[in-house]
């Protein structure tokens, strides 16, 4: 189940394993944490982890919240993001949650820490900022690195199964996944040479994200 934050375009991920009633939430954002907690607790659930795909710098993570607002909630994130968290994922790694698991893959570039969380039996993937649709997360802060982000996209992500669903952590044209397949083919950005793509992000002149810095502890 995906939410939406209108603010910073952030999409927040429910998932569940509706048999043993064990969930987890993929980036959720502080400002709606209680909008998530009510909906866990109105589906009978219980949330075993609140749990980011990197360290964000255009929110504030909901995580510490659901921490208070649903008791036995646990925060996760990667060890390279430098934030602190009760549970700590390096690459290999597999989280799980009732009969459901996703692999850890270490895909740094957007920052140091980025992440991308795998569900092989349901063929989907949750690749944060580091592969948006038609597009990719900025390198020029949190020790971003556009030849790593690179690298991560096309020896990890893009060597997955061009079926597979792509569930990114935000999109600011209203579309809300896409494929393997398609993002091989047609993302503007990383079907180009190495070369051009790290002009590409050396060039893009973005303002200064405002939340930078604010949310060490999750």
């Amino acid at each position: 189940m995906p939410f939406f934050d209108r603010e910073s375009c952030t999409y927040t991920y429910l998932l569940a394993d509706l048999d043993q009633r064990e969930a987890v939430l993929i980036d959720p954002v502080i400002e709606l944490a209680e909008r998530d907690a009510q909906t866990i607790k109105e589906l009978d659930l219980t949330l075993k982890y609140g749990m980011n795909t990197h360290m964000h710098a255009d929110h504030v993570t909901g995580t510490g919240l659901l921490k208070k607002l649903l008791p036995g909630c646990k925060s996760l994130i990667a060890r390279a993001s430098g934030a602190q968290a009760d549970v700590y994922v390096i690459d290999g790694d597999c989280v799980e949650f009732g009969k459901h698991k996703l692999d850890v893959l270490a895909t740094p570039g957007h920052t140091s820490g980025c992440v991308t969380y795998v569900c092989h039996e349901q063929g989907i993937a949750f690749t944060g900022d580091t592969l948006l649709i038609r597009g990719c997360g900025r390198t020029d802060f949190q020790e971003g690195n556009s030849k790593v982000l690179y690298d991560s996209v096309h020896k990890k992500i893009f060597t997955l199964p061009n079926n597979f669903l792509i569930f990114p952590a935000h999109d600011y044209k209203g579309q809300t996944s896409t494929t393997v397949g398609e993002e091989k083919v047609y993302n503007p950005r990383l079907t180009k040479p190495l070369e051009e793509f790290v002009k590409i992000m050396e060039n893009l002149n973005l303002p200064y994200p405002k939340m930078i810095g604010r949310h060490q502890e999750i």
